[in-house]
């Protein structure tokens, strides 16, 4: 049976065609949605059970044998920790942030892998590594859907961004693909495509469009914000081929989760001591204090939790007027709380959008500790990284070369109010609509689906 598949750097989705247009899958116990994390109490063990979900026969003898020397180390981990060969070792969406909330110094804990796909540089043992998360998750992503269907899956339409990276965008893009298409046919699709996630999201909005519209859609998701404008209607829906009605498209990587470290790094990380006075009088180098809440670079979370930073520290602490906070630094780096940090920054962020104020409490870092943060606070920390999202829906109008009838918003940031007004600022007087911020794109890619596999 045929699906669309939102494989999304926040949440992922499932949804097949049915008799009412789309159904959405249960993905996580029952619920459609399931948040992009994976916990496994080793992470040579998320390789290893990629490779026991793979069906006997070539393609995993192929695996196995690239994979050797992980899977040796797998059976290593187990000895040392003691892990019995019928253990669950590796859990999904929210049982990985349980998980790790649990007991963030044990284990391994990635959140938002899809940021990663794209990123330069990626040694092919990275790649590898990579590829078998994503595969992880697909496997069991699909294996729950199937169990809400009761049908096997095998042909699907999986949404991509415009650009998974700024820099080098032709290479990740390509890099970000070949992953995320080895992955699907490793958990067992025989028929992979992909769609633009902003055209996907139009999709799905213009099955409710009485008249002919030309429309901006604006998707702005945990890991990338992409805009597209599309020529859409009666007249428009249902055609195999739409090429000519798409108008223009940017994207870049910034969305939800870079709003998330924003706020995280103006508002939480002074109580780590980012603004604290040194004895020598000099400003405190910020660095250090970026790299812990920048959970969707590869190269910062590596700094983060290098030796060379865990001296740093310690000398910074020396260095310090304040020394205490600068080992709630420590604490936090020792016992990997980090990502436990920005979650709690976005949950901020999503209070913000229905009050004016919300308060954060840290007690997992130390008894008593917390903030308050204003829906103003929210807009300064953010500033940066929004202006870089409607520069985007600008390019995408002059690409087209003609102004929109309506603007389409979507993805689970778009709630804000602050970017809301945002949107409505840079094109002025264009009726602004709203989708389902969390189900637009995954409706999109299963109706693509319902086309291309006919």
């Amino acid at each position: 049976m045929i699906c669309g598949f939102d494989y999304g750097t926040s949440n992922c989705a499932m949804g097949v065609p049915d008799h009412n247009g789309v159904r959405l899958l249960a993905v996580d116990g029952d619920k459609n949605f399931m948040p992009s994390a994976l916990y496994s109490m080793a992470r040579e063990l998320i390789c290893e059970q990629v490779g026991k979900q793979l069906p006997e026969g070539a393609a995993r003898d192929e695996f196995v044998t690239s994979r050797r020397g992980q899977l040796q180390l797998a059976q290593r981990a187990r000895r040392e920790h003691d892990i019995e060969a019928d253990e669950t070792v590796m859990f999904v969406g929210q049982q990985a942030f349980g998980h790790y909330f649990a007991d963030p110094e044990f284990g391994y804990f990635v959140k938002s892998p899809k940021s990663f796909l794209g990123a330069s540089g990626l040694r092919p043992e990275f790649v590898h590594f990579f590829e078998d998360i994503v595969t992880a998750m697909m496997q069991t992503i699909k294996q729950r859907a199937e169990r809400s269907l009761g049908q096997s899956l095998t042909r699907t339409v999986i949404g991509r961004p415009v650009n998974f990276q700024g820099s080098n965008s032709e290479q990740s893009n390509r890099q970000a693909l070949a992953i995320l298409t080895t992955a699907a046919r490793r958990a067992g699709y025989t028929d992979v495509e992909f769609q633009y996630e902003p055209i996907a999201a139009g999709l799905s909005f213009e099955q409710q469009l009485t008249e002919n519209r030309t429309v901006l859609v604006v998707d702005i998701g945990g890991g990338t914000s992409d805009c597209a404008m599309v020529r859409m209607g009666p007249d428009h829906r249902g055609k195999a081929e739409r090429s000519a009605d798409f108008l223009g498209h940017t994207g870049e990587r910034v969305g939800g989760n870079d709003l998330d470290i924003q706020l995280a790094g103006r508002q939480l990380m002074p109580l780590f001591g980012m603004t604290a006075p040194l004895k020598s009088g000099k400003p405190m180098p910020t660095k250090t204090f970026l790299d812990a809440v920048s959970t969707n670079d590869v190269s910062a979370l590596t700094r983060f939790s290098s030796l060379e930073t865990g001296l740093y520290l310690e000398q910074l602490q020396r260095d310090c007027l304040q020394p205490e906070v600068i080992g709630r630094l420590i604490r936090l780096r020792n016992n990997k709380q980090n990502q436990q940090l920005v979650k709690f920054a976005e949950e901020a962020k999503i209070a913000l959008s229905d009050a004016d104020s919300t308060r954060v409490t840290l007690d997992f870092v130390e008894k008593g500790l917390g903030t308050d943060i204003l829906r103003s606070e929210l807009e300064a920390s953010i500033e940066r990284p929004l202006t870089r999202i409607t520069e985007l829906m600008s390019e995408a109008v002059q690409q087209a070369g003609t102004r929109p009838d309506l603007i389409f918003v979507t993805g689970g940031s778009a709630r804000s109010p602050i970017i809301r007004e945002a949107v409505a600022r840079t094109l002025g007087d264009v009726q602004l609509l709203d989708g389902d911020h969390f189900g637009s794109v995954v409706s999109g890619l299963t109706e693509w689906a319902r086309q291309i596999y006919r």
